[in-house]
């Protein structure tokens, strides 16, 4: 982007208005356009505007944050990035925002955290929402499994993702029937919002869906979401085991740690690389390739953000790219009894 991004900011605060623009400001890459104390004045904002990136709140009088970000997903899609509490409401509700289309969310300062370490991270995700695909808001298509549907027992699949992941994983595993294969997935996110994630997939997916522990077996018909914070999530001798180590990539969890330790499994395995900014995961899924599994990547057309799959493609780990309605089909056809095998990937 040649100018400067061009920000909105939506807060009922004032106050909190004041230290995202200070705090932003500082970036000379964006321009604060102007602010709106709630979406009625948002939405007059957008239109005088044009703003490249919205900054929202979560809880605001006349329409809640959730129920604006939905309208603009389907009448005029742009890219947001959620500003939330850190209560369980607060969670919960982002973690809905980011189902629905928001690029990316921050939390708010904690009493007596100063505003500029709180959003350390404010500017560099409203510049990587400005440079992202949004989509507009449509109805989930989930895929009827065939009754007969059999994943092999001893099959692994590990999925990784970045920004846009949430909603991404949601448009997976919605379609995973209750004998999926043991899956494990990485997914960049705060440690406050995994567990919550977690259970917000169990409700939408088939398959048992829970924050991995240590020592926790892999199981056909679970899914494994690696916790965010302290600990990477790998595998080994059929368990979780979450080891606590240095940031991998800039990030704990890292999705080359979780690829490299499927790599070592000596098991059927199926790697997946989603949307997200960077390169994590790309040489991970290439041990995963080179140790005999079959990967696939999403496509550039429908990731939010296409440096992952990028990466993972340019180096040659990625067997095939994927739209990201087909990605569950494939998945699971890669996973099946025999699978491999019957249906070569073209």
């Amino acid at each position: 982007m040649s100018h400067p991004v061009r920000v909105l900011i939506v807060d009922d605060s004032a106050t909190m208005r004041s230290l995202i623009s200070a705090v932003l400001r500082r970036d000379p890459e964006i321009s604060v356009v102007g602010t709106a104390a709630d979406p009625l004045e948002a939405r007059t904002a957008i239109k005088e505007l044009n703003p490249d990136v919205i900054t929202l709140d979560v809880e605001m009088p006349n329409m809640n944050g959730l129920e604006f970000l939905e309208k603009i997903m389907r009448l005029r899609p742009m890219p947001v990035v959620m500003v939330s509490t850190l209560t369980q409401a607060g969670t919960d509700v982002t973690l809905a925002a980011l189902e629905v289309g928001a690029v990316d969310a921050v939390a708010k300062p904690a009493p007596g955290v100063p505003a500029q370490e709180a959003f350390a991270d404010l500017a560099d995700k409203v510049k990587i929402a400005a440079r992202s695909r949004v989509r507009p808001l449509e109805a989930r298509e989930t895929r009827a499994v065939d009754g007969a549907y059999r994943a092999d027992p001893n099959h692994v699949l590990a999925i990784g993702a970045s920004t846009g992941g949430v909603e991404a994983l949601l448009n997976i595993l919605s379609a995973f029937p209750a004998n999926c294969p043991a899956t494990v997935v990485t997914q960049h996110m705060p440690a406050t919002f995994t567990r919550s994630f977690a259970a917000r997939l169990d409700k939408a997916s088939g398959a048992t869906v829970t924050e991995a522990v240590d020592g926790a077996p892999l199981m056909p018909g679970h899914v494994y979401i690696a916790p965010g914070g302290e600990k990477h999530l790998e595998v080994a001798n059929g368990r979780c085991r979450l080891v606590a180590a240095d940031t991998v990539n800039g990030h704990r969890p890292s999705v080359d740690v979780l690829f490299n330790a499927v790599a070592r499994l000596g098991r059927p395995m199926t790697g997946v690389i989603l949307t997200g900014m960077g390169k994590d995961g790309a040489r991970g899924l290439l041990a995963m390739r080179q140790a005999g599994a079959r990967t696939l990547g999403q496509d550039e057309a429908s990731s939010v953000v296409y440096g992952m799959p990028r990466a993972a493609f340019e180096l040659g780990a990625v067997e095939r790219q994927l739209s990201l309605p087909r990605l569950s089909s494939a998945i699971l056809d890669l996973c099946a009894v025999h699978a491999a095998a019957a249906k070569p990937v073209a």
